[in-house]
């Protein structure tokens, strides 16, 4: 009996169906959003739904093969595919492609399109997803901030911590230690600020403003130890633009750069870090060995604007004694390219150097002419990635735990909202097409969704975090204040 069941259930599901009768066959891909023609993608990762671009299609049907194996039959108003089907798909045909052939229904005739294939990267993504704040990208008010994980290989998100655990106050994005869920820190700003650091469990509410500094810890990166943080100190100011295509710049009227000793709660600093001229975006080396850093001459900031251009500097770090070298070394000088060089992030590996270039400035999502670069660490030699780049803003990259995928934010759908992408990075230094975060049922969600999704960083296991302490503790206003060595 549970036989004859299955079969009508398989024939109702099957009745379903519509057939692709009589269509025309066009020479030309299909018109998808999100563009996911050609792109490289990791096994595992969340269904690659996608649908046509034009609204006027009211049908589309879609056959994905496997070169190693596996086929997929999907239609509706969009490609949706089952999770598991696809992961099934993807994992048996790790190193090769599989090919989407594509009919698609307007005016109630069929038109088949040229096959297209993505390419199944034999470099894993087995990092749990990544860490992202939620922010609207208006100006008006702060809004309904939050920091949320998202599981990659499905389409669940979760709030890690939202303004509703702390009324009007503003939060920083999570920064982890190596896409570490048990090691990072965040910073709240508002009347209650404090920066928080997460340990195996364990959360401190610090207050790292001192008589010897000009301002709160701002942007922060973690030794690979996890025994120190180098951040910068800055003042952050906005400037609106009236009568051009620009909206907005931001810029600092201070900052300087120094460490956190976290085991001592002191902060460590060097006079060639905390000059009058401006320092700011740290990083440690994948060895903790050395800080990259950006550093600008002072100017009269917001009128001359346009001439603050930030050079990327070195300078060596012993983690045994918490010392700094005994030079800067400039990497990319900003005067001598007259460009501005911002916000390194070190593969963790130590490959490769990934950073941002803009015209002027160190705020470069603000800047549609901003692009990402990458130097190899191994011969100093640097490129643009244009195979990954856009005609819009693309900031705010990050390496997974194993350095072979990199996320980041791009305005390039309609330069307003910053949105997250993923390349991955060859032996060779060579990214692939990126792709945008899947999501079910991509158009209607990037349509209504009225969020950015600013700062997304990887996080290998899923993220533990108890938000109705951390708000309790913050808007407590109990702060561990942090020492000078």
């Amino acid at each position: 009996m549970k036989k004859i069941y299955l079969l009508v259930i398989v024939a109702l599901l099957s009745s379903c169906v519509r057939q692709v009768e009589n269509p025309t066959e066009s020479g030309s891909q299909p018109d998808i959003f999100p563009d996911y023609v050609g792109v490289t993608i990791p096994a595992g990762i969340a269904p690659m739904d996608f649908g046509m671009k034009d609204d006027a299609f009211t049908l589309v049907d879609v056959v994905a093969t496997g070169s190693k194996g596996g086929e997929l039959h999907v239609q509706g108003e969009y490609a949706d595919f089952d999770v598991d089907e696809w992961h099934d798909l993807t994992e048996r045909n790790i190193g090769g492609q599989i090919t989407f052939v594509v009919s698609a229904m307007k005016d109630g005739r069929w038109t088949r399109y040229k096959s297209f294939v993505m390419n199944v990267s034999r470099h894993r993504l087995d990092d749990y997803g990544i860490t992202y704040r939620r922010i609207a990208p208006g100006y008006e008010c702060g809004g309904d901030i939050g920091i949320y994980q998202r599981d990659i290989h499905t389409f669940d998100e979760e709030a890690m911590f939202t303004v509703d655990a702390v009324p009007g106050q503003c939060m920083n994005c999570h920064t982890a230690n190596r896409a570490s869920a048990d090691e990072f820190l965040m910073h709240v700003r508002g009347e209650k600020s404090g920066t928080m650091l997460q340990q195996n469990g364990r959360q401190t509410w610090l207050n790292t403003k001192t008589d010897s500094t000009k301002a709160n810890m701002s942007y922060s990166y973690w030794h690979p130890s996890g025994n120190y943080i180098v951040s910068s100190v800055n003042t952050i100011f906005q400037a609106f633009f009236v009568g051009n295509k620009r909206r907005i710049e931001v810029y600092d009227l201070i900052s300087d750069v120094l460490v956190y000793d976290v085991k001592k709660n002191q902060l460590l600093l060097d006079n060639r870090l905390q000059t009058p001229d401006f320092e700011t975006y740290p990083a440690f080396s994948s060895d903790g060995t050395a800080i990259f850093f950006s550093t600008s001459k002072l100017c009269n900031v917001p009128v001359e604007y346009e001439k603050m251009k930030y050079s990327l500097c070195k300078i060596g770090f012993d983690p045994a004694n918490g010392t700094f070298g005994e030079r800067v070394d400039t990497l990319l000088n900003a005067e001598a390219l007259d460009k501005s060089f911002t916000f390194a992030r070190p593969s963790f590996d130590g490959k490769w150097l990934m950073y941002n270039v803009t015209d002027c400035g160190n705020f470069p999502v603000n800047h549609k002419e901003a692009d990402l670069w990458i130097m190899d660490l191994r011969n100093g030699s640097t490129r643009a990635l244009k195979e990954v780049n856009s005609d819009d803003s693309e900031s705010f990259h990050n390496w997974s735990s194993q350095s072979h995928w990199f996320v980041f934010s791009s305005r390039r759908i309609d330069g307003m909202y910053t949105n997250a992408y993923f390349a991955c990075i060859g032996d060779d230094g060579k990214a692939t097409k990126p792709f945008l975060l899947p999501q079910r049922n991509p158009k209607k969600h990037y349509r209504e969704s009225l969020d950015s999704y600013n700062c997304p960083e990887f996080t290998k296991t899923k993220v533990c975090f108890d938000a109705r302490q951390a708000g309790s503790e913050c808007l407590g206003g109990n702060r561990k204040q942090v020492e000078i060595r």
